[in-house]
């Protein structure tokens, strides 16, 4: 297995993953969302990286993140925003070597930490979670404009 930045010729593969992720998450987004996020993730000069595990060149696994300055530290965090990997691929180590992927590219960009959400009942993700991270006792909360 690889993990690799994703790069415009991903595109076709990320899109059926990443319909399996909105689809995990039973929401839906518009086809405009998922082209301009697709188009962040390949343009240097974005703040949101993308990644993705391979095995036998394919794409079975991906992780966006999201660099951005912080009131707290004078480097910027890291923020990983999604995380997926194939149902076929989960519970063989796909998601640890990503996590670990983002953390190597995070140090190497300077960052202070890595951090994400997940849902609470999102029981498998969380048990590798338990294991990489250390859980904060902060809720999160959300007005969507």
């Amino acid at each position: 297995m690889q993990i690799l930045p994703l790069t415009a010729q991903d595109k076709t593969n990320w899109q059926a993953l990443w319909q399996g992720y909105l689809e995990f998450y039973q929401t839906d987004l518009p086809r405009a969302t998922t082209e301009n996020t697709w188009q962040k993730i390949i343009d240097e000069t974005s703040p949101i990286f993308g990644f993705g595990a391979f095995v036998d060149d394919k794409l079975i696994g991906f992780a966006h993140v999201v660099l951005h300055p912080n009131t707290w530290n004078t480097t910027d965090c890291c923020y990983l925003e999604d995380l997926f990997v194939k149902e076929n691929g989960r519970g063989k180590g796909v998601g640890r070597m990503l996590i670990k992927y983002v953390y190597q590219f995070a140090k190497d960009k300077n960052c202070n930490r890595v951090y994400w959400v997940t849902q609470e009942g999102n029981v498998s993700a969380r048990r590798l979670y338990d294991h990489m991270a250390k859980k904060t006792d902060f809720v999160q909360y959300r007005h969507t404009l």
